[in-house]
């Protein structure tokens, strides 16, 4: 993907929106596109939270085990949204198993790269940090009315 493109994704995906050109053309230099298939797992709760994933194409579900029965869906994420915040709270470990619903694309960036970006340039880290709360809220409150549903 060329710079111009990478840019151009970067200022189209809702999560980060409000980013300036400088932010983004940072982001850019750690940004990597991947790809998975329907069935495979981007993350696995419990497992150290490696990567952050920007959704462009494609759903993921969000699963949470539970003891009776087994990994229960809570939700679906699909483009412009994210799958991992894990990434930013310690001690880094995924919350959910994260499973491509049909084939999935979007940028990746390695988790230990975008801390350290996020501790050099504050600005940067309040951004996301700022854009992350917002997804972890809605993600408790998806877990909540979920959980309720299956103990009713």
């Amino acid at each position: 993907m060329t710079e111009q493109g990478m840019l151009g994704t970067f200022a189209s995906h809702a999560f980060l929106s409000g980013l300036s050109d400088r932010h983004r053309i940072l982001l850019a230099s750690g940004a990597r596109p991947f790809t998975a298939e329907p069935g495979e797992l981007l993350a696995r709760e419990g497992e150290t939270a490696k990567t952050f994933h920007l959704i462009q194409v494609g759903q993921v579900a969000l699963g949470l085990h539970t003891p009776d029965r087994g990994v229960v869906s809570i939700q679906t994420v699909g483009p412009g949204e994210i799958v991992g915040w894990s990434w930013l709270v310690s001690p880094h470990r995924w919350q959910f198993d994260c499973r491509a619903v049909d084939r999935v694309q979007g940028l990746a960036f390695d988790a230990e790269w975008l801390r350290e970006k996020c501790e050099q340039d504050h600005e940067l880290g309040y951004h996301l940090l700022k854009q992350l709360v917002t997804v972890i809220g809605n993600r408790l409150a998806a877990t909540r009315l979920r959980l309720l549903d299956i103990y009713k």
